[in-house]
């Protein structure tokens, strides 16, 4: 059984900070990449950071500098740091995460700022 959970979402004015974490459990089974997208309304589905097993990542143009996303490989959790938040940032964000054969999404978890 899989499971992908995400926490941390919630409503911030512009500017501020946020962390989202997300842990992932497959028996068995290695992760290999893990990452978070995310989804306005009326938009579809895009990018925003991911993480491989050795540390390396890869972020949006949109996020950079902005956010971090890290993990601890020993919990299989990831987490992404968000500072300077903007109301663009605004949208449910998914937790992603990729094993050799499949691939699962959390349920989503609402991050709102206001201006």
């Amino acid at each position: 059984q899989v499971q992908v959970v995400e926490s941390g979402g919630g409503l911030v004015q512009a500017g501020g900070s946020l962390r989202l974490s997300c842990a992932a459990s497959r028996s068995g089974f290695s992760i290999i990449v893990m990452g978070w997208y995310r989804q306005a309304p009326g938009k579809q589905r895009e990018l925003v950071a991911l993480i491989g097993g050795g540390g390396n990542t890869n972020y949006a143009d949109s996020v950079k500098v902005r956010f971090t996303i890290s993990r601890d490989n020993a919990k299989n959790t990831i987490y992404l740091q968000m500072n300077s938040l903007k109301p663009e940032d605004t949208a449910v964000y998914y937790c992603n995460a990729m094993f050799f054969d499949n691939t699962y999404w959390g349920q989503g978890t609402q991050v709102t700022v206001s201006s």
